[in-house]
């Protein structure tokens, strides 16, 4: 059977385009990374991972290690309302935080694989994407983007809008803030939005 090979995720950018962002890199939170506030996976080997949450800092209860752990648009309208909300002590040995790695430099000519193998996963620990130009995705209404603008990456940010052209004819995303994002759910209250070239921007 043949398969047609995976789309570069460097293809769609014009040369002059920004450099990739850092991609997300999941590491254990038993270790001494400060987890207020931080983007959190829990889960457990061979079952699976929850994702799209956020942490508190670590409690200890007897011998054991726990982290507060909250979905993502409850602890954005706790921070943005203060108010009380309800945080599950999750084990510290079933969280895991997403952390930025190294920029990559270039893609190694030939590194896309056209079979599923290449996308195959250990199921030890939760994994992440590297980051996606948003011209090469087909969706990008809601996802997690980062702009990329002479090297300043600005992270915290969700796509309001599909790929369209602009006024002025450029090729955009409209993009807001993820408190905005959020606000949004609870509140009702439309965001205030920045129009964004599509080239500067990332699916994380």
């Amino acid at each position: 059977m043949s398969h047609d090979p995976l789309p570069d995720p460097f293809a769609g950018q014009p040369d002059w385009a920004p450099a990739p962002p850092r991609p997300i890199v999941i590491a254990a939170a038993g270790g001494r990374v400060e987890l207020r506030g931080r983007r959190v996976l829990v889960g457990l080997p061979g079952l699976g991972w929850r994702a799209d949450l956020r942490a508190d800092e670590r409690v200890v209860q007897g011998s054991r290690t726990y982290v507060p752990v909250l979905a993502e648009h409850e602890w954005y309208r706790a921070e943005a309302e203060q108010v009380e909300v309800f945080a599950p002590l999750v084990p510290a040995d079933r969280v895991w935080v997403e952390t930025l790695g190294e920029r990559p430099s270039a893609v190694v000519p030939g590194q896309t694989r056209a079979d599923v193998l290449s996308r195959l996963v250990s199921l030890d620990a939760p994994t992440h994407r590297p980051p996606l130009p948003v011209v090469e995705a087909d969706a990008v209404s809601g996802r997690r983007v980062v702009q990329v603008d002479e090297g300043v990456e600005r992270r915290d940010l969700r796509a309001v809008t599909e790929v369209h052209t602009s006024a002025e004819g450029d090729i955009c995303v409209r993009v807001t803030s993820e408190l905005e994002w959020y606000r949004w759910g609870w509140s009702g209250r439309p965001p205030t939005t920045l129009e964004v070239p599509v080239h500067l921007l990332w699916i994380e």
